[in-house]
């Protein structure tokens, strides 16, 4: 599917009479209606949310809605996240089709299915297991569900690796490097047991030796928000203000993670900015939206971006109010547009990958 033309009745309008005819949508709409806004979100549309979270917590709020329509305000893997744990009856839409993540793109089934048939040939494991961080296609949880794996998030991967050398010799993690090398050193996986498998590559670039001794296979997928924070931008804070405390996403490279005073999800990042005394000072390593209303939510702290960058989202930025009014306005005429839909066979294994992290 391709993003249609809102037309300018939605590009040019004042985004005063966007935002008060969303108002009068979501009243008319009343409990019908689910919006739904990551926390990346721009400040214009996460207004809106009745429910505001993290990708997999914002699934799960779906899950447990008896909403017909549920308006995902994030990227396109998030929205198949929700459609796999909601019901039939309801439906899945996402504002703006253009909205995808770039690493989630990094991994396709294509690549990761052939890249499991030459890690097997070559190492000839017993067992090796595969996670995929959330951050995924549903065709690649899937992959993951058939071939005995689980789903993980920033909060809880060091959980869910536990679990899975506990099942195998060897685990196949995708497709975040950052989030895998930061987990696995976490647990004190030797550095020369952590290789990295490079898409395109023969054996991703490694040899058979590296592979078999290897306990950590990681895809070179990345965050291209959080690979904008560097070792600089830490050492630059820690000379401006000797009291400041960093804080960075584990997305983030594993040198910048080993300087910061804490690294977690963006719900641990809120949770400590939030639950810090007043006067505190925080740098903080993620999505300037995240930033800037953490800033604006603790005017008795000093919450302010690690790199001196605006560090944007701009997949989740195309989420715009006037593509979620098009969206809502359709609905009202009974035009489901931009529905996300997971076929059943795709849905139910990769619904097994994200059970078997519930159970975990």
């Amino acid at each position: 599917m391709q993003q249609a033309d809102i037309g300018v009745e939605y590009l040019d309008a004042p985004e005063e009479e966007i935002l008060s005819r969303i108002t009068a949508r979501k009243a008319e709409f009343g409990d019908q209606l689910l919006i739904l806004c990551h926390h990346y979100q721009q400040e214009a549309t996460f207004q809106f949310a009745d429910f505001t979270g993290d990708s997999l917590k914002l699934a799960r709020n779906a899950a447990e809605s008896s909403s017909r329509a549920i308006v995902f305000c994030g990227v396109h893997f998030m929205a198949e996240s929700a459609d796999i744990l909601t019901g039939d009856e309801q439906v899945v839409l996402l504002p703006d089709l253009r909205a995808g993540c770039p690493m989630a793109d990094m991994a396709t089934v294509e690549e990761v299915a052939w890249a499991w048939q030459e890690l097997a040939v070559a190492t000839g494991a017993p067992q090796v297991v595969p996670v995929t961080y959330v951050n995924s296609s549903a065709r690649i949880k899937a992959f993951v569900g058939e071939h005995g794996g689980s789903v993980c998030t920033s909060s809880n991967a060091e959980r869910v690796l536990t679990w899975a050398f506990g099942r195998g010799e060897k685990v196949f993690f995708f497709p975040d490097e950052h989030l895998g090398r930061n987990s696995a050193h976490a647990l004190g996986v030797p550095d020369d047991q952590v290789v990295l498998w490079q898409r395109g590559l023969p054996l991703g670039g490694n040899s058979e030796e590296q592979l078999r001794r290897a306990k950590v296979i990681l895809w070179n997928g990345y965050c291209s928000v959080h690979m904008q924070f560097s070792v600089d931008h830490v050492r630059q804070w820690r000379e401006k203000d000797s009291a400041v405390k960093i804080i960075v996403h584990p997305e983030c490279r594993r040198e910048v993670v080993d300087l910061a005073d804490q690294y977690g999800s963006t719900e641990m990042i809120i949770k400590a900015v939030a639950d810090s005394p007043p006067g505190s000072h925080w740098a903080v390593g993620t999505e300037i939206n995240l930033v800037n209303r953490l800033h604006l939510q603790h005017p008795d702290k000093e919450v302010h971006s690690l790199s001196p960058f605006q560090c944007l989202c701009s997949t989740m930025y195309r989420i715009k109010p006037a593509y979620l009014l098009w969206v809502l306005d359709n609905l009202a005429v009974g035009r489901e547009v931009n529905r996300i839909s997971v076929d059943a066979a795709t849905a139910s294994l990769a619904r097994l990958a994200l059970d078997r992290m519930l159970e975990i």
